[in-house]
């Protein structure tokens, strides 16, 4: 048999069901496959072993049901996703040492799946970064050339996913942070529309944009993971009380009379001339798919990115100011009084770029600032808004590039937070809008992975699958492999 490393969920379910192998020896090999590759990938912070070896052999005892096509598979956990008893750092040394007593609702929807949490991945703190080189723990590698960025905040979900640690991972999106670490290493990461997932136990970033999605390495996987993490949850006000479709069912590989539009400013003289080119011959297959494919305007979305780092920087401010080193995680010891417990702790145990950008939401935020920052970002964000209602009232689909440039090297943007930030162009309107994203492989330069996004309606994952899956299938991107998994990149 296959290294079942190198299978993906679907195909691991049919073994299971086939009792070719069972969990337990699915978990064990997974364990085995992490601890190989973490020195080349260093994608997990927190290891969940013997739990997770416990959690697949009581699977086994009970059986594996055919019906249930996540169950007895192993999935990695981002570390800014509470998990009760599991150490939870969002990778800030703030919380270097807690252990959350509850689990986030998209934990108890993947034990209802029968998946198997087998750890934390790495990330940038507190989700702010876009290369996963802000994390306290440690600098994760691009799953295809391990000198080169995995992309952020989500690069620990995206590698671990593309070296075949696991089969699939969860991701938070703030800004394009599962989409563009997805299209930095070749594999699907999906955005959904906010408020089709709950974020009760998503440490908050920015409570109007943050959004948990699920990261595979096929369209199908993709589709059944949402299927397990979607629908309405009491305890988070902004989860929306609206019904969760069979992703899986519109998977069909046809998508004839299909209307999608291209943005003229995604595809402007910021995107890498490669990138633009694998673009264009995606349109072409999805033309040949019998879609038709226009050039719209999206006049609006040149200002995303002020207006994101406005409103998301503006939101951490007033998130983080929970962290205060009484009543979990880091508190300095050189303190002399109550204002030096709060300062010190604050000062000692953010890092540089969270301290970057609760400074610059504070100022956002403070008086005489307020109108001129925060509210007009507000009102900007509106018209991005009206924008891509626009374009929706006459298109099913928007598609362009996800990322201006492929995977960049490590060390070399990180000191350079302005083109740190303009490189979620493409991706940060999406969020702004609370649209569904997600990335998918179009292509390769310079042997490393090109993302396509697809943005659909609100609450319209459906057709994104739909229109993804008949791309993934007409194309052979997605079957590429990195030389970490036995490929020739």
């Amino acid at each position: 048999m296959t290294e079942l490393y190198k299978k993906n969920l679907t195909e691991l379910h049919d073994l299971l069901t086939g009792k070719e192998v069972t969990a337990k020896e699915i978990a064990e090999a997974t364990f085995k496959r992490i601890k190989e590759t973490e020195p080349q990938v260093d994608a997990f912070i927190t290891l969940n072993e013997e739990r997770a070896i416990e959690l697949a052999t009581k699977l086994d005892v009970a059986g594996i049901d055919e019906t249930q096509p996540l169950a007895g598979l192993p999935i990695g956990i981002k570390d800014n996703i509470v998990t009760k008893d599991l150490l939870t750092t969002a990778g800030s040394k703030m919380l270097f040492n807690f252990e959350p007593i509850y689990d986030a609702t998209v934990m108890e929807q993947l034990y209802s799946a029968g998946m198997i949490p087998v750890g934390k991945l790495n990330m940038d703190e507190f989700a702010m970064g876009g290369s996963t080189e802000t994390s306290y723990f440690k600098k994760t590698k691009n799953a295809w050339d391990q000198t080169k960025v995995p992309g952020g905040s989500s690069g620990g979900s995206a590698a671990a996913v593309a070296a075949g640690q696991i089969g699939a991972s969860l991701g938070s999106d703030t800004g394009g942070s599962i989409r563009q670490p997805a299209a930095f290493n070749g594999i699907v990461g999906m955005k959904p529309t906010y408020g089709r997932v709950s974020r009760f136990g998503l440490i908050a970033f920015a409570s109007s944009l943050d959004q948990i999605g699920p990261l595979t390495r096929t369209v199908k996987d993709n589709a059944f993971l949402l299927n397990a993490i979607s629908g309405w949850d009491k305890r988070d006000s902004s989860s929306a009380k609206i019904e969760v479709p069979d992703f899986t069912a519109g998977l069909t590989g046809d998508i004839k009379g299909l209307k999608i539009a291209v943005p003229k400013e995604f595809m402007t003289e910021g995107v890498a001339p490669e990138i633009r080119t694998a673009v264009e011959k995606a349109v072409t297959t999805f033309k040949g798919l019998g879609a038709t494919v226009d050039e719209v305007s999206l006049p609006h979305s040149k200002y995303g990115v002020e207006v994101y780092y406005i409103i998301a920087s503006s939101e951490a401010s007033s998130n983080l100011q929970r962290f205060d080193g009484i009543r979990y995680g880091y508190r300095s010891e050189n303190v002399k009084d109550l204002e030096d417990v709060y300062v010190n702790s604050r000062s000692e145990g953010f890092g540089l770029e969270v301290k970057r950008r609760i400074m610059l939401g504070t100022f956002s935020l403070s008086a005489g600032y307020y109108d001129a920052y925060f509210k007009k970002a507000g009102q900007v964000r509106t018209l991005i808004c009206r924008d891509f209602d626009a374009v929706f009232n006459d298109y099913d689909l928007i598609i362009g590039p996800t990322t201006p440039t492929v995977a960049y090297g490590l060390g070399e943007n990180i000191e350079d937070p302005i083109t740190m930030y303009t490189a979620d162009v493409l991706t940060i309107p999406v969020n702004l809008a609370g649209l569904p994203g997600m990335s998918v492989p179009c292509g390769f330069v310079d042997g490393l992975p090109v993302g396509l996004q697809l943005i659909g309606k609100h609450f319209d994952e459906a057709t994104m699958y739909q229109a993804a899956y008949a791309f993934e299938q007409a194309t052979n991107f997605h079957k590429q492999q990195p030389a970490i998994l036995g490929g020739h990149a």
